[in-house]
């Protein structure tokens, strides 16, 4: 089967300059793979050229005249710039000619126009961003993101759903665990949005381990961590942050002088390796769940080894079939929930009732809710997966990055 994919290849801090170079890499490193290279002709060609891949024939110009700035507006994405090479790209997905689109652009705009041109699934308000963060277990899928910063219970539910039918169907577990992100285990921490989602949580069918702190994504506690955008994406980039602030001290200690330049010789091989299992890039490509389609989100600021590693995450799920049993675990999953969430949000506290103080040295606004938490050691609970393939192997979709 080939796998059709398109690049909004103007997306991104570095547009064709990163996107078309890791387009071709990847092409030729996966002879099953067609890709759609969606923009301005004359730039993706310059390219092409640039690497000697002018005359690809798995690889085909789709011409845009418009390109969606990261610092646009999402009505100007929706309403003015209807040729976008976002859009374009969108709509080939859209139209059955290709399998999934992966873009490095604005992400509120890519989120805006994915559901304007995809729709939603059947019982999803919001789609959001899912990304598998590394963690002592192998990884933990967190979501949301970045892409609502503003979040009912409700949604916060919705995307609990979302992440046990990702992993379910990735992983064959029938019931992963899930944790809600907060600024404490306990049940009276937390906002009045994140009490009340905890609620619905355990009102659910889902395998609900309650509260968790963000040290518990590292950790592996849960096999996925429900938050809304704002915090989300606040705890991705400070990790990427962390990683980047250790891999420059290190360096810069094993550089301080002759005996210590010594020990990093000696120390190289396990350097590489610890930089190989934390490196962003490997874990660049997202995904945006619950749309009537395959859409992966990369960072902007991405180098082509980076981009190159979220094409492979859209490859990767077309091959895995994620869309397909994503719907099927949706519809099994969600009408069960629907009840239980209506009647434990009747039942909720009132709007007006006292918000819990937060941890220590946190606002209590900051995250998620309580819950009745299990314990670790539950039989419910089930372990995380390996780390991620390289580029060029056979691997999960959603599980490498993001």
């Amino acid at each position: 089967m080939t796998v059709k994919i398109t690049i909004d290849c103007m997306g991104g801090d570095h547009g064709p300059a990163v996107t078309v170079p890791a387009a071709v890499n990847f092409v030729r490193s996966h002879p099953d793979a067609h890709l759609m290279l969606v923009g301005l002709e004359q730039p993706i060609r310059a390219q092409l050229k640039k690497s000697k891949a002018l005359d690809e024939p798995r690889l085909s110009v789709v011409p845009a005249t418009k390109v969606v700035a990261m610092d646009d507006p999402v009505e100007v994405a929706l309403r003015r710039k209807k040729d976008s090479s976002m859009r374009v790209a969108l709509n080939l997905v859209k139209d059955g000619e290709a399998q999934t689109c992966i873009s490095a652009g604005n992400t509120g705009a890519l989120m805006a126009v994915s559901r304007y041109v995809l729709k939603t699934l059947a019982g999803i308000e919001r789609p959001a961003i899912a990304f598998a963060m590394p963690s002592q277990k192998g990884y933990t899928t967190v979501l949301d993101l970045g892409a609502n910063v503003d979040c009912e219970p409700e949604h916060l539910l919705q995307f609990a759903e979302m992440g046990h039918a990702l992993v379910s169907a990735i992983e064959g577990r029938e019931r992963p665990t899930i944790g809600l992100l907060n600024i404490g285990e306990e049940v009276i921490k937390g906002n009045e949005t994140i009490k009340r989602a905890g609620e619905l949580l355990r009102a659910s069918t889902l395998n609900f381990y309650g509260n968790v702190e963000g040290n518990d994504i590292y950790k592996g506690t849960t096999d996925v961590v429900v938050c809304d955008g704002f915090v989300g994406n606040v705890a991705l980039k400070t990790s990427e942050g962390l990683a980047k602030m250790l891999a420059d001290m290190i360096k810069e200690e094993f550089s301080r002088n002759f005996a210590s330049k010594l020990m990093a010789l000696v120390a190289l091989p396990v350097l590489r390796r610890l930089k190989k299992r934390v490196d962003p890039a490997q874990y660049n490509g997202a995904a945006l769940l619950g749309l009537r389609g395959l859409v992966i989100k990369s960072h902007g600021s991405a180098e082509v080894f980076g981009f190159e590693w979220a094409i492979k995450r859209g490859y990767d799920a077309v091959k895995n079939g994620v869309l397909e049993r994503l719907v099927r675990a949706m519809e099994e999953n969600a009408p069960e929930n629907a009840p239980a969430a209506r009647e434990a949000d009747a039942n909720a506290s009132p709007p007006d009732a006292p918000v819990a103080s937060g941890g220590e040295g946190a606002p209590s606004a900051a995250v998620a809710s309580p819950a009745n938490p299990q314990p670790a050691s539950s039989p419910n609970a089930s372990s995380p997966n390996s780390q991620p393939n390289p580029p060029d192997e056979s691997g999960t979709a959603l599980h490498s990055k993001a």
